[in-house]
């Protein structure tokens, strides 16, 4: 695991979560994580989903890295990854925007040559979660998931209610330590192997 996974919080009784349990025998581990939003046109002022994203990371307990904007290019977006990526202290990547299909639109491009491998189910998930949402323009999502250098990153489209369904419904889960009956969290010492 990285150096930095050393917080942890009691937690009570075992309770119920949407995908699994919560063990009342495991303490939560904070994971320090970096937050990307890819957009032409978005700022600090209106980068909402990017916000959203740290405001969640942190009402779970985990650390904000660092967040940064960069434009719709995915050699600015593989620079800024594969810092992130190199350094032990980051943990997990989230990116928001440029999942769609225009032209513009280039993460899983920039991303995918990067990965070691890449978390299949994620996508699938997040697409499947979409549909009850906005229904079959969800099939214009191109959400993906991967491991690089045993740094997890996620993919997800750029509007705030995508970022918002992904972390609550799929990733919060997955980056807690405490879920049951597996997570990525427990991984996290194997990803180099």
């Amino acid at each position: 695991m990285h150096e930095r996974v050393e917080s942890r919080v009691e937690i009570g009784p075992l309770s119920q979560v949407a995908g699994g349990k919560m063990s009342d025998s495991r303490e939560f581990i904070a994971l320090n994580i970096a937050v990307l939003t890819v957009s032409d046109s978005r700022d600090e002022s209106n980068d909402k989903s990017g916000a959203l994203l740290v405001k969640h990371l942190g009402e779970a307990g985990h650390r904000l890295e660092e967040k940064t904007i960069v434009p719709d290019d995915k050699y600015r977006i593989r620079e800024v990854l594969s810092r992130w990526i190199a350094d032990e202290a980051v943990q997990v990547v989230l990116t928001t925007g440029g999942t769609g299909v225009t032209g513009r639109d280039g993460t899983p491009e920039a991303v995918t040559p990067l990965l070691d491998k890449i978390i299949d189910g994620f996508g699938e998930m997040f697409r499947n979660l979409s549909y009850d949402n906005i229904g079959t323009s969800t099939l214009q999502s191109r959400a993906l998931a991967g491991v690089a250098n045993g740094t997890y990153i996620f993919c997800l489209p750029g509007s705030s209610g995508a970022c918002k369904d992904a972390w609550t419904q799929l990733i919060s889960e997955q980056l807690d330590y405490r879920t049951r009956p597996c997570n990525l969290v427990e991984l996290m010492p194997r990803l180099r192997e």
